[in-house]
């Protein structure tokens, strides 16, 4: 890959891109400051439709071929955006999920949620934990919303991918144009979420590249990682992540034929991933170029694409889109995406192929925008400014703000207390950014704690937790804790009662503990701070107390010794000997806190 660019500024380059969103489609606007692409069309009586994730997806040019066989750019998700398919697209850095901040304010201020908002998030560990918390920060508001996680890769097997699942890669799209186009055919928000994951569930896609990208602005690794000029990697994922093995580079017909089996041969149960139907009505090929291939040679594997599927598998795709859809900066690959054509139950008009083939208005799809669309653009529009404050709904649940404040400190500055020990135990399992990120989060919470901002109403105090940790704890200890939080202001608001008492919190924790397995897959047993956090919850709603919780608590930390990661980065440490799981120790310290503070 070459690692010569005109914009070597990474953080530049992205600001720059998505400022030509709206030059290029006057239909869109820009939210710079949250680097949130939006409709202008705001339609409250339509679900929205809202996706994102990192930027180094986006396309470099557009080409149409007004033939079945198409030729368009598309991601990042933001040349998605337009009337029939996105209402709005939130962009992260390159590679990077966006904030919860970001997405929070895409679904509250840049589209109209009056008929609920369905999310699509591709399987990436930050981008659902994100998408999710800022879902359960605008259920907690009082909005409908609804998340699909597609998860379409099958470069890798069910035996690697484990509790993580399946990549979200270019087959995505297809699930953003059919639920884009039943939201604007007036389907409701079960509707649209039930044939977005109907969509989901029906598609397959692998890639393949010759090698891997190189973001603007850094150097040039040169390890083991790294591909041979002689090899391909077969498998990779959209972000330079491994595949399923790497080979010498074979001749076309024998690369396209490896692909086409790990996406259809059924007897393969690692990643025969597509259940048996009881009608199929079809097939739609999209095959997407990741950024390098030029559109000569693109040409050339489409009709070696669609020669072997008719030969070997007897399938002529009703549809096929060939083109750039989800690039890898400048990736020289391919991927390949197939989706079964089944029945949506909705109906004339609303067949998957019907809901593919109705109209849209965006650059990312193959259609032009209306000339009268040009005719109304308004010059030179500045997105209105956000407020920084967003109000929170009060609540009936009232609590001792004094005890309150006295058990919480004493857990924090615990916490904080152990952050040499938490951080070491990081530096070897992890990143060792752990401990930091705890006590980044410990002391914005006392500050907040000692400014006398904690109030009786329970709900609107660990809604206000909620923001700090998001806002002061990075990584992925800040999403899961703020994910909690959140969700245990909503449980509370629910519990209908008007006094806060320890059986009150154990219940509603109760119930955040289910909605963060909504997010993560995380149990015990997985090492992670889930063999802390559950125990410590299940003794506390037994009525056992905070003490015993809190011991239950560190035996399950304890329980991390020498235990096999299943999740998270510790999963790719080769040796982790003794050290306890950085994440549950810290949930243990909090609460023995907690517990020593009565």
């Amino acid at each position: 890959m070459s690692n010569k660019h005109f914009i070597n500024d990474a953080a530049d380059l992205v600001a720059s891109a998505l400022r030509s969103v709206p030059v290029t489609n006057p239909a869109l606007k820009l939210d710079e400051e949250n680097k949130i692409v939006y409709s202008r069309h705001n339609a409250a009586d339509t679900v929205a439709i809202v996706s994102g994730g990192g930027a180094g997806h986006e396309p470099s040019f557009v080409r149409y071929q007004p033939h079945m066989l198409i030729s368009r750019p598309y991601q990042n998700a933001h040349d998605f955006v337009g009337s029939g398919i996105l209402r709005a697209a939130v962009s992260g850095s390159i590679f990077a999920s966006p904030s919860v901040r970001q997405i929070y304010n895409a679904i509250i201020h840049r589209v109209n949620p009056n008929s609920g908002v369905c999310m699509i998030v591709m399987n990436y560990t930050g981008d659902v934990l994100h998408f999710g918390l800022a879902s359960e920060k605008a259920k907690a508001a009082g909005l409908d919303v609804e998340m699909v996680v597609v998860g379409d890769d099958v470069g890798v097997g069910r035996e690697i991918n484990g509790k993580v699942g399946r990549r979200g890669i270019a087959g995505t799209v297809l699930v953003h144009k059919v639920a884009g186009a039943l939201a604007a055919a007036k389907g409701n928000l079960q509707e649209v979420t039930e044939v977005a994951r109907l969509v989901s569930a029906n598609l397959v896609s692998v890639g393949s590249s010759l090698g891997h990208v190189h973001v603007p602005g850094h150097g040039t690794a040169e390890n083991e990682a790294a591909l041979k000029e002689t090899d391909v990697e077969v498998g990779m994922g959209i972000h330079n992540e491994q595949g399923f093995k790497r080979i010498p580079i074979p001749p076309l017909g024998e690369l396209v034929s490896l692909l086409l089996k790990q996406l259809l041969d059924s007897s393969d149960k690692d990643r025969g991933y597509l259940e048996e139907v009881e009608k199929n009505e079809g097939w739609v090929l999209l095959i997407n170029n990741l950024g390098g291939v030029s559109p000569l040679e693109m040409g050339g594997v489409t009709t070696e694409v669609v020669k072997q599927l008719d030969a070997t598998y007897g399938i002529e795709p009703k549809r096929v889109f060939s083109g750039t859809y989800m690039t890898s900066l400048n990736g020289n690959g391919f991927s390949i995406s197939l989706l079964r054509l089944v029945d949506t139950g909705l109906g004339k008009g609303k067949s998957m192929l019907e809901l593919l083939d109705a109209p849209c208005e965006t650059i990312g799809w193959p259609m032009i925008v209306k000339p009268e669309t040009w005719d109304n653009k308004v010059k030179d529009e500045v997105a209105e400014k956000i407020a920084v404050d967003e109000r929170i709904p009060s609540s009936k649940l009232k609590m001792d703000t004094a005890i309150f404040s006295k058990i919480l400190t004493a857990g924090l500055k615990k916490l904080i207390e152990a952050e040499p020990e938490i951080t070491k135990a990081d530096e070897i399992v992890g990143d060792g950014d752990c401990g930091l990120a705890l006590k980044s989060g410990a002391e914005a919470v006392l500050k907040f704690i000692d400014s006398g901002k904690v109030v009786p109403d329970a709900v609107i105090t660990v809604a206000k937790l909620a923001e700090i940790v998001e806002e002061h704890m990075d990584g992925t200890s800040g999403a899961i804790y703020s994910i909690f939080l959140n969700s245990l202001a909503k449980a509370l608001r629910r519990s209908g009662e008007e006094r806060a008492t320890l059986k009150t919190w154990a219940t509603a924790a109760m119930a955040a503990l289910v909605s963060l397995r909504r997010y993560t897959p995380a149990q015990p047993g997985d090492r992670t701070l889930v063999d802390a956090l559950q125990p410590f919850i299940i003794a506390l709603a037994e009525d056992k107390g905070l003490v015993a919780a809190a011991k239950a608590a560190r035996e399950g930390a304890d329980s991390t010794k020498g235990m096999r990661p299943r999740l998270g980065r510790s999963v790719y440490v080769n040796e982790i000997g003794d050290t306890l799981d950085p994440g549950a120790v810290g949930i243990a310290v909090l609460v023995e806190g907690f517990a020593q503070s009565k």
